[in-house]
């Protein structure tokens, strides 16, 4: 490193977000990048900035054709590694889909799926959602006890997800395995290799599902993707995968986190669980993206700089790589007033987990849809649950999601209002084939009919 690269390379700090012990030190780091470092030099992994500050991301985000998503798998132009720091080991050859990619790319793959992910085309599958929330309940709602990780919050989203892509619903479980444990697999654990195994039948169901949608068409994402063509000519496979694969990732695990820890916290506080039952009305919006600002599940982006600029007072070298801290953008005293407390009702909460800028979360309206359907079943059905605070499993790691592997609870049992998951799943594919559920809201508009 030369004597310039030392100079600008300042303030210089530790910062390992794959570390065990990141989660129990977040908010006593988070505190220290707000006091003194909101923007910083590491060099764990090859070196990389740190952007913690939220109007450090601000001016990052206005600045963001000078930063690129890209990911060179095949290194045909810069060799840039795409949003991860370090660049995933598993599954090269494969971009991260349409956030592994840059304008004009990019553009055209969010274009092609606006239809699907509005919050028009949304609403429409509420009555969907709630009958698999409603199945996953009724499985153990007589016995008074339930792994709200593994019985509901992992179960609901994947579904759904399937759903919309026009996979069918059977094979949730297909995908819901490697989905989670992908992510909270680290990568020297022995369950690795089983673990990518699984990913691979995965990948391979998703080669096979383009393949059958380009043979016998039918309403979905997958369909949506298989047709498009950017300047005249079909993406290629291995790019159509990577996209399918990024909105089975995003519809998933993201979803699942943050449900699971916001009943925990209910649970930890049944006065506000109480109040927000109560006041549902006024308050489930805004206690939904307290949630999501408090519980970021993920809990930031790479970027590599794509030019020699200044941005926040800081000076970028291209090539250089910068990692975009949401979650500790969240928690800057600068922007949220006492940022480390729940505040069900905070107002103006501007906050970042779905990312800023033309690669802000395109799925954010299936994440929020989702979580207040499973929360308000949660709240009705067995508002007095109790989580076991020494049977939650949180992820090891929480560099890429913020997630929780179990979250055992009790309840007093209650009465079953309806068929079984398996019987139920049955129901709900019949009524995507026969009623076209997963249409654009350009072609169906009507809400799904389920009963």
């Amino acid at each position: 490193m030369t004597d310039d690269d030392e100079a600008r390379k300042q303030p210089r700090v530790h910062f390992d977000r794959h570390a065990p012990e990141y989660r129990d030190e977040f908010e006593e780091q988070t505190r220290a990048f707000h006091a003194g470092c909101p923007l910083a030099w590491s060099d764990t992994y090859g070196g990389h900035w740190v952007a913690a500050g939220n109007r450090e991301l601000l001016a990052l985000a206005r600045e963001q054709d000078k930063l690129s998503n890209d990911h060179d798998v095949h290194g045909e132009r810069r060799g840039y590694q795409g949003i991860s720091i370090p660049a995933p080991k598993r599954g090269r050859g494969i971009r991260g889909g349409f956030l592994e990619m840059d304008p004009p790319e990019q553009r055209t793959y969010r274009g092609a799926l606006n239809p699907y992910l509005s919050p028009a085309a949304i609403a429409r599958w509420i009555p969907f959602i709630d009958e698999v929330a409603r199945a996953c309940l009724d499985e153990r709602i007589e016995s008074g006890r339930i792994d709200f990780v593994d019985d509901l919050a992992n179960i609901v989203p994947a579904v759904f997800t399937l759903a919309m892509m026009g996979i069918p619903l059977k094979k949730w479980e297909l995908y819901n395995e490697p989905a989670h444990a992908g992510v909270y697999t680290p990568p020297s654990s022995p369950e690795m290799a089983r673990v990518i195994e699984a990913h691979k039948a995965m990948i391979k169901d998703i080669g096979a599902t383009l393949h059958e949608v380009r043979a016998d068409p039918r309403p979905g994402l997958a369909d949506a993707l298989a047709r498009m063509e950017i300047d005249g000519e079909p993406p290629s496979d291995g790019d159509l995968v990577g996209a399918l694969a990024l909105l089975i990732g995003g519809g998933f695990d993201t979803t699942t986190a943050l449900t699971a820890h916001a009943l925990e916290w209910l649970s930890g506080h049944p006065a506000e669980r109480a109040r927000l039952s109560r006041e549902r009305d006024t308050l489930l919006d805004s206690a939904t993206e307290e949630f999501l600002r408090y519980f970021t599940p993920a809990p930031g982006d790479g970027r590599t700089v794509a030019e020699d600029c200044r941005i926040a007072g800081k000076e970028f070298k291209e090539g250089d790589r910068l990692w975009l801290s949401w979650a500790m953008a969240n928690r800057d005293p600068a922007v949220f007033p006492d940022p480390d407390r729940v505040d069900l009702a905070r107002p103006g909460n501007r906050h970042t987990a779905f990312g800023l800028g033309i690669h802000r979360c395109i799925g954010s309206n299936v994440a929020r849809t989702v979580f207040k359907r499973m929360l308000l079943q949660v709240l009705d059905r067995i508002p007095d649950f109790s989580c076991d605070p020494e049977g939650a499993v949180h992820y090891e790691t929480i560099g890429v999601i913020q997630g929780m592997r179990h979250l055992p609870a009790v309840f007093t049992p209650g009465p079953r209002l309806g068929p079984g998951l398996e019987e139920t799943l049955v129901a709900l594919q019949r009524a995507c084939d026969e009623q076209g559920l997963a249409k654009p809201v350009t072609d169906r508009k009507a809400e799904a009919k389920v009963r």
